[in-house]
């Protein structure tokens, strides 16, 4: 199954692109920190899986990242804008009955959008690669990270900083513009999390200790349930259980 690449103008002017496969009910699917929709969700066959099952499924590439625009003008980073970029694709496609959903940084993106209650809500979301520390705690490894794209090139192996770096070198990620994506970071506290009214899937590796406790965020959302899966925060993703777990809740 093939899918097709497109191109949007989002909020502030920035030209963004998505992907989609299959026909049927849409579901927004975002991908993780210095991935693109390509790795997250088709090289590993999550997208053919939903689009078999009868979904639409669309994939941004977030900005700075895959087919993006990756400005490097720190204006173009404001608070939430990873969030506004989401809301802005939901709006140029006009949806209005989807799900949607994200990997690490695509979740905490989700997050963010329910949060914010611009866009229509969703039916369920898919929150992967996500714990409770990285939706009330984003700074927590910002550290780490600007470490990774300020040292990029530098680490060998044996160094904590050295498969994140692999990882974006596999991807061909652009280090300056994705230092601008830490300064996008915006927590969302717990009382926002328990007004999240809808159903929640939270799935995630079960050796991921990178973004706190999965069961830590279900307890926080009143409509919550926690699925683990084989893998730890980077190969998660790639696992066929994966998909699976997110096209029988979305299915359900």
């Amino acid at each position: 199954m093939t899918d097709t690449l497109n191109m949007f103008e989002s909020f502030d002017g920035q030209q963004l692109a998505w992907r989609e496969m299959g026909e049927g009910r849409p579901v927004v699917l975002i991908h993780g920190f210095f991935s693109d929709a390509q790795t997250n969700w088709i090289k590993y066959g999550t997208a053919e899986k939903l689009a078999a099952a009868g979904f639409r499924v669309i994939m941004p590439d977030l900005r700075a990242h895959g087919q993006s625009a990756r400005p490097h003008d720190a204006a173009a980073y404001p608070p939430d804008a990873l969030a506004r970029d989401a809301e802005a694709l939901i709006a140029h496609l006009g949806l209005t009955d989807y799900d949607l959903g994200g990997y690490s940084l695509g979740a905490r993106t989700t997050v963010r959008v329910l949060a914010r209650g611009v866009a229509p809500r969703p039916r369920r979301a898919v929150l992967s690669g996500l714990g409770d520390e990285g939706v009330t705690d984003t700074g927590r490894r910002t550290g780490f990270f600007r470490s990774v794209l300020t040292g990029f090139g530098s680490f060998v192996r044996g160094d904590r900083e050295f498969m994140s770096q692999a990882f974006l070198k596999t991807t061909g990620g652009d280090p300056i513009a994705l230092l601008g994506i830490l300064d996008t970071f915006v927590d969302t506290p717990r009382q926002a999390l328990a007004g999240f009214d809808l159903p929640v899937l939270v799935v995630a590796g079960v050796e991921d200790d990178e973004v706190g406790s999965f069961t830590g965020l279900v307890a926080m959302l009143p409509d919550a349930r926690f699925v683990e899966v084989p893998g730890n925060h980077m190969s998660a993703v790639t696992r066929p259980e994966l998909g699976d777990a997110i096209v029988t809740f979305l299915t359900a």
